[in-house]
């Protein structure tokens, strides 16, 4: 089944002038993306890559069919994932990594939190957060997106969840940085590589973890009102969790928790800045923001690949793939399967219905995925509702991050005018 709308917003062209700013838009790296995701159908639905030793699945069917069968396609990477021992570490909590039961028990400890009910509270918290942070840089006609806000915005919500300072901030950045830039790891790496990034992040984790435990001994000594505090005593079958099962419990919330919205909110600004009049459109009929942001998640996924390892040998795709091999789910790939989306390279405000699958799909579908769509609304909203044009500033001066470990900005200068 295809979506049924037609597209109101065809990709820009190169050289395309951008909206509310002078010049043009470059070829930019969404664009070598688009391409390469797009190119996968004519090859696939199942590719392996021999001298990966990977095998990719690019179409929306398969790529569901693999997510939501975790007795064939598991999480747990360990049978075939080089040994690293913070990394190990930080695996015991990590329920993103693990399969049923262990993964369902985890994951109800904290699913509470995550409601679409209790997320839908925060809103006047994270209204609250914006205005404040949008006020720092009221005074300016040009400021960094990411380091203003769609940063510390998402940092902030999280850390007061889990109780952690947020005026730590800079330091949570500090640790994404190193462990999503991936600056040591190409766009199709081999084991060598991620052995040599695995040692080289090491530090960060070891980091991370320390800083964590450290916490949870605070509020052992002085329990609060927080999901840490909860998970101190929180049991699963009768017995309490181990403090090195919460640490990378409470790690995994905390990066993974600011991560997504800080991607989405930056290639958010991206993607409208190169479709001009978007802007104007999104201001007039504040309705189209939601299925804008959704448009946002299908073509740029920040996390584009999911990897799954088999358990079995399995038939997909018409191929035979052995146990122990290493499949990519390809999420960025699927999110534009033409049997899927109807004229899947445009931008359509009015698509519907969106299945994409950037969040996910099955037992491991984003946790957060309410959160951080209501954090990226926001923001979005405020910046349109408080400025009368938001266009980047140069974006020969976007940093963007290694798209082979997540789709997304480092720093993105934009250029506001004021209401």
């Amino acid at each position: 089944m295809t979506s049924s709308s037609r597209p109101s917003d065809a990709p820009l062209p190169s050289g395309t002038a951008r909206s509310g700013a002078v010049g043009t838009a470059e070829p930019s790296l969404f664009d070598a993306l688009s391409a390469r995701w797009s190119a996968l159908h004519e090859k696939g639905p199942v590719l392996h890559d021999e001298a990966q030793g990977v095998w990719q699945v690019v179409d929306h069917q398969g790529v569901g069919a693999v997510l939501a069968d975790p007795a064939t396609y598991s999480s747990d990477m360990s049978p075939i994932a080089p040994a690293q021992e913070d990394f190990d570490a930080f695996r015991q909590g990590n329920f993103v990594g693990m399969d049923p039961p262990r993964h369902r028990q985890l994951r109800t400890l904290v699913s509470q939190a995550f409601t679409p009910r209790v997320v839908q509270g925060l809103v006047p918290r994270i209204e609250e957060v914006t205005t404040r942070l949008l006020d720092a840089v009221a005074d300016r006609d040009r400021f960094d997106l990411v380091d203003a806000l769609a940063h510390p915005l998402p940092v902030v919500v999280i850390a007061e969840l889990l109780g952690v300072p947020a005026e730590d901030h800079p330091l949570f950045h500090e640790w994404a940085s190193v462990m999503f830039d991936g600056e040591l790891i190409g766009e199709a790496p081999d084991m060598a590589d991620l052995e040599q990034a695995l040692e080289a992040v090491a530090p960060t984790v070891r980091e991370m973890n320390g800083y964590v435990l450290d916490h949870i001994r605070r509020r052992r000594a002085a329990p609060g009102d927080d999901l840490t505090s909860r998970l101190l005593h929180a049991e699963v079958d009768g017995e309490r969790l181990a403090d090195q099962e919460i640490v990378g419990f409470v790690a995994l919330l905390l990066i993974a928790g600011h991560i997504t919205t800080t991607a989405l909110l930056g290639n958010a600004v991206l993607t409208f800045d190169r479709r001009p009049g978007l802007l104007d459109k999104l201001r007039a009929d504040p309705g189209l923001l939601p299925p804008a942001l959704e448009e946002v998640l299908r073509l740029l996924p920040p996390f584009p690949e999911v990897g799954r390892r088999t358990t079995r040998p399995v038939v997909l795709g018409g191929h035979e793939i052995p146990a122990d091999a290493l499949v990519m789910a390809h999420l960025g790939a699927a999110n534009r399967d033409p049997a899927r989306f109807a004229d899947p390279e445009c931008f359509d405000v009015s698509r519907t219905p969106n299945p994409h699958l950037s969040f996910g799909h099955g037992i491991h579908f984003c946790l957060g995925a309410h959160l951080a769509r209501l954090e990226a609304r926001i923001a979005a909203r405020s910046l349109l509702e408080r400025f009368r044009t938001v266009a980047v500033a140069s974006h020969d001066e976007v940093v963007h991050r290694n798209p082979a470990v997540i789709v997304g900005v480092r720093h993105l200068p934009v250029e506001v005018t004021h209401r």
